[in-house]
Formats: structure tokens, sequence, C-alpha cells
């Protein structure tokens, strides 16, 4: 999630000479029913300096919250809280930054009492911040060189991907952090690498998408959809479920009751992808890609999620490349069915 302009000049220089994105193939598209999504698309809100949010975090509160992701200069990042309506309530400057350039926060999720859990790039910790007394805690500090993007719970543990090292990390509630999956499969080209991570209980996996891959199984930018099986704390292979177009880098995603998994593009493309539950694609939205024209005031300019709230999705528009404070929003996308339950086990907690 972290986008350097030098990496996206690096990645242009890659798509030289290659393939233009294409819409889906005939084959592979829904027709169109009720069900469909309408794909309406309003703006939920903007996002207050220092902006660039890159993940919507919906709560079992009610309350949505959005953190500043990589800010490019000397302010401190901040937290913000939202009603379910889009006003903004509240917000929180990170403490203990370093004030480089690079930090950034992430609400990557939350505990069972009612912590979020962040992830914050410039001192590679996981955080919570308790939102009823404002406090911040250190749960963990990842390894030299991490670039800590998304997070979700498995059974028993907080999985944490990588952006830069082709890692899937397992945080104990101790705060231990041990490197528990790698794979040539997850780094990524010019440093667009390792995003989002959800795992499904009936299917006993998680879901990972990946910006570009280098390990050769596609071209060095094309994205993927992986499914890493997990069972008893132990994975198994992983396996390709969805391969992205050139350029489009697979962000973060959410997942439809139906199973149907919406993929944000945060490249080039800049679109919204919705897959079937086994990775076949099946829309793309708009259809036009590289314009971003959703039919809001805020066209999509480094959609970076989507997360479901009620029968939307919400989608963080970052705008890493063109850095433009009136696009750096929280956009609202009609879909027509409702989100899977987010998995919280029992095990969630972390001390206040």
């Amino acid at each position: 999630m972290r986008r350097s302009l030098a990496a996206a000049v690096a990645l242009a220089l890659l798509t030289v000479g290659l393939a233009a994105p294409t819409a889906p193939a005939a084959g592979t598209v829904a027709s169109a029913a009720a069900a469909e999504p309408s794909f309406r698309t309003t703006v939920f809100s903007l996002v207050p300096a220092p902006g660039r949010p890159a993940y919507v975090h919906a709560s079992r509160s009610g309350r949505v919250y959005a953190g500043s992701y990589v800010s490019g200069d000397a302010q401190r990042s901040r937290v913000f809280e939202w009603s379910r309506s889009g006003t903004l309530l509240r917000s929180w400057t990170v403490p203990g930054q370093r004030l480089d350039g690079n930090q950034g926060v992430q609400v990557a999720n939350e505990t069972r009492n009612g912590l979020l859990v962040l992830l914050e790039t410039s001192t590679r910790r996981l955080l919570t911040l308790d939102v009823t007394t404002g406090r911040f805690r250190r749960i963990a500090t990842f390894p030299r060189g991490a670039v800590p993007n998304y997070a979700t719970w498995g059974p028993r543990h907080l999985f944490v991907t990588d952006y830069a090292n082709g890692v899937v990390y397992r945080v104990f509630q101790s705060g231990r952090v041990e490197r528990w999956f790698r794979s040539p499969a997850l780094v990524g080209a010019a440093g667009f690498g390792t995003t989002g991570i959800v795992y499904r209980p009936r299917q006993r996996d998680l879901l990972i998408t990946q910006q570009t891959v280098t390990d050769g199984s596609g071209l060095p930018t094309n994205g993927a959809l992986y499914s890493l099986p997990l069972d008893r704390g132990r994975h198994g292979t992983l396996r390709t479920l969805w391969r992205s177009l050139p350029t489009d880098l697979p962000d973060g995603f959410g997942i439809g009751r139906s199973g149907r998994i919406y993929v944000a593009n945060a490249g080039l493309t800049a679109q919204l992808v919705q897959l079937s539950p086994t990775g076949r694609e099946l829309r793309r939205f708009p259809e036009e890609p590289f314009t971003g024209d959703n039919g809001s005031p805020v066209p999509f300019d480094t959609p970076c999620s989507a997360t479901f709230l009620g029968t939307r999705v919400l989608v963080a528009n970052q705008s890493a490349i063109q850095g433009d404070p009136a696009h750096q929003a929280i956009l609202s996308v009609e879909v027509g069915e409702r989100g899977v339950t987010p998995f919280i086990p029992t095990s969630a907690f972390y001390p206040r």
C-alpha cells in the first residue's frame, strides 16, 4: 500500500510493450440480474489532512474508522472516526512516529474487548487504540524492513501481511511476531507487494491479494488473489484463484454473503472487480479502465480497499500518485448484498 513516485515510474516502465488491459472475456461476465450490483457511487466522506486513507474499518460498534497512510511529509498520522452516515466524529494523533515522510497508520482490525488494532509503518509497530480513553498501546514490533499492511484474525492469532518482503506474520497474544509464511509468489515487482488478507472460516483458508508477481507465474505487472489453507495453525499450499490484468495492482477486498469477492484495484486501471467465490471474474466497475469515472464527484484515484457497510462497500481513495486532497476520500459503492461478518475469535484480546 505504500507507493513512492519512483516505484510508480518503475512500474510504468515495466508496462511498456505489454498489452493494455481489456474487459473480461464474454464467457466470464455474469448476466444482468436483479441481484447484481448497481455500483451507484457516492462520497461517504472526504478525509482531512494528512489524508491518504488506505483501508476503511467498519467496527461492530457501528462506527467507521480509517487512518492516514504514508503522508509524505512531516505530519503525524491520525485515526479518524465517522458515524454510519459519514459524519466525522473524532480523531486521534498517533504518538511516537518517526516523521521521515513514510509514517502512516492503518486501522486494520479490532479486538473482542473493543480495541482498534493499528499497524504503524515508521516504527513497524502493532498498536491498539482504546477509543473510550484515547490511549495507544504497543503490542508488537515487526522485523526491521517490514511494512505491515493488512491484518486478519484467524482461529487463534492475528495474521499480518508485509508489503515489502513477501511474508505473512503470525502475532501471538503475548506480542511475539513469527514469520509464519513466505513464498516467491509473494515477492512483488518494483516494490508492489502483498496487500489484503481475510480469513474465511467455512473454507478454512486465508485469501491474500498480491499486487505484482515475479515468480514466473505471470507477467510482472499482473497481480493475483491467492487462497492459503489454514489448519490447526499450519498453512497448506498457496493456490491462485484469480490473476489480475496488467497494472491492476489488486489491494484490499471485501467478501459478500453470496461468497462473491470485491477487489479494489489501486493501479492505473482504477476499478472495482467482482469475483465469484472461486475467483472467476464477473464484472468490473467502471467498465472503462484508467478513467476512474464512477459517477460520483470524486473519481477512483488509487482505490485501496472494499469494506462492507450494509449493502455498500466503502472504498478508501488514497490518491497516492496524484496526491490530490480533493480525491482523498471514502467512497460508498452500492453492491446489492451484505457482507459476511468479519471473523473475530474469542481469543482476540489485547490488554487495555
